[in-house]
């Protein structure tokens, strides 16, 4: 099975380490790196006040301060340790693996990288839409690990929407396979772990949804590969589209986290520092 993976410049985590995750257990294609630009962050922006309001955008600016304020350095020495923990695990990526720099998913020196490539399978951990010309490239298809369970929590940030929505069955990574929709493609599994929502960041619970189920992730790449897995039925359950946090969602989440775990409500944690622990996806109890 050969693969290409697609990534953001500086995502260590996914450019290092699940870049050697793949080769471990595919022939590893080539990797694409794509380099964030003013225009695509100015509209992302304007994206989410049209999603949420200005006045709601207040809200998400006010979390952004305070994550970068109180936060950001504590995901980023989790970011370290998870790479070095990878970094141990598997492999160097071969040198002759081919690199390619560039500003967007969607331009012609992206689309004739893939197609000269020739994956199998494109696992693309990346933030923006991708074009079909380009996600129907791979013979079995372009995957994304999203971090929500679809349809119940699409688009940006699904694990901190449902823990904020104490939601917390549904803190989980969805492996669907691309197509003309927003997260709507056919979905083949959810992978979660024992987080503990008062200690970990949602960046955390984030990562460790995939860091925590590799394994089990690549076998079931493999299935889908030969044609051997089954899909999820997703019929009849509600769908919605999330975007960025807010703070007053974040600190009210805090507060009940708190509170759950002081009522025993949560599972017994995992610790921080047992990278790549669980070998085995966690079965969610669906509602």
């Amino acid at each position: 099975m050969k693969t290409l993976l697609i990534c953001h410049e500086g995502a260590d985590f996914d450019r290092i380490g699940l870049a050697r995750w793949m080769a471990s257990f595919s022939d590893l294609a080539g990797i694409v790196v794509l380099s964030e630009t003013k225009t695509r962050g100015r509209q992302r922006i304007r994206r989410e006040i049209k999603r949420v309001g200005l006045l709601r955008f207040l809200d998400v600016l006010a979390f952004r301060l305070y994550y970068k304020l109180n936060l950001q350095w504590i995901d980023q020495a989790f970011e370290e340790r998870v790479v070095a923990h990878l970094c141990n695990e598997y492999h160097k990526i071969p040198d002759e693996v081919p690199v390619l720099m560039s500003n967007s998913v969607n331009n012609p020196a992206t689309e004739e990288f893939i197609r000269n490539c020739a994956p199998d399978v494109v696992i693309a951990r990346c933030k923006t839409l991708i074009k079909q010309d380009i996600f129907d490239i791979a013979n079995t298809g372009t995957f994304v690990m999203h971090p929500g369970m679809c349809p119940e929590y699409r688009n940006a940030h699904g694990c901190f929407w449902a823990l904020a929505n104490d939601d917390i069955n549904k803190v989980a990574m969805t492996l669907l396979k691309i197509d003309r929709g927003v997260d709507t493609g056919p979905t083949y599994g959810y992978y979660t772990y024992n987080f503990n929502e008062v200690t970990e960041t949602h960046t955390m619970i984030q990562a460790r949804t995939v860091l925590d189920n590799l394994d089990a992730i690549a076998a079931k790449l493999e299935q889908v590969h030969l044609g051997t897995a089954e899909t999820v039925d997703t019929s009849g359950r509600p769908s919605d589209t999330w975007g960025q946090p807010w703070s007053t969602k974040y600190f009210r989440w805090k507060r009940q986290a708190r509170l759950r775990a002081a009522q025993g409500v949560l599972p017994k944690p995992t610790p921080i520092d047992s990278l790549g622990s669980s070998k085995q996806t966690t079965k969610l109890t669906m509602s």
